[in-house]
């Protein structure tokens, strides 16, 4: 258990990387709120971690709505008093060829993986400011540093994650620490959204190689565990045996 309790905001919390991030911080003695759309795992979540002798609160969210993002941190302000760290971890990978002109799939990943980390740094940002500082950590992908076919405009979000975390770290000098988190084939729901049957099926054996939910998990409870001066701005974490 951590000899500093932080209040920890975790979005698309219902799954994946997520959940599991949800499960380790509680475990390390975090109070952890959670937003997600699947409110039913929101709920039983909750009643694990606290069942578990955690502290754990949550709130239906939607990061692609600014206001929703806004009420969401909010809440946990309201409840707790403060905002020590917010994971913006939703995403979604719906891959597809450019060639197969799916903008409606386009659009939903630049809404939720770009639009949906900056609706979760306006929203925390001013309240860490004010209480004096706070630690920012977003997570991007191994595709936030290579393009594959199908995965233009999923790395070009991801591109975006990292970019966005590195200028809010060059902005903030001492008082918010930022941390991009970049995960490599992991065990989540994130494949699930693909529709095209070509990109779906060359994912299956992308994803035969994977690490635990929990691994990243272990990443971020790493760098939130640093004291106040130590900042860890970026890791990589992929399966050993991956070559990607």
């Amino acid at each position: 258990m951590t000899q500093t309790t932080k209040v920890v905001l975790v979005t698309g919390a219902s799954s994946g990387i997520g959940e599991a991030t949800a499960l380790r911080l509680a475990a390390d003695g975090h109070r952890v709120f959670l937003g997600a759309r699947r409110t039913e795992r929101l709920e039983k979540l909750t009643g694990r971690i606290t069942a578990e002798g955690g502290s754990a609160g949550f709130r239906r969210l939607d990061v692609t709505d600014a206001a929703d993002v806004q009420a969401f941190v909010s809440a946990a302000v309201e409840r707790w008093g403060r905002v020590d760290v917010i994971v913006n971890n939703a995403g979604v990978m719906p891959l597809s060829p450019l060639s197969e002109l799916k903008v409606g799939e386009w659009d939903r990943m630049i809404d939720v993986n770009v639009r949906g980390v900056l609706h979760g740094i306006a929203a925390a940002l001013p309240v860490m400011r004010e209480q004096g500082g706070g630690h920012v950590v977003n997570i991007a992908s191994v595709g936030a540093f290579e393009v594959v076919p199908t995965a233009a405009v999923y790395c070009a979000t991801k591109f975006a994650v990292r970019a966005l975390s590195e200028g809010l770290r060059q902005e903030s000098p001492g008082d918010i620490r930022v941390t991009v988190v970049s995960p490599g084939v992991t065990e989540s729901e994130l494949a699930d959204s693909i529709s095209d049957p070509r990109a779906r099926e060359d994912m299956k054996t992308y994803r035969s190689v994977a690490v635990p939910a929990s691994a990243i998990a272990d990443a971020i409870a790493f760098a939130v565990s640093q004291p106040a001066d130590v900042d860890v701005n970026e890791i990589v974490v992929r399966p050993a045996a991956s070559a990607q």
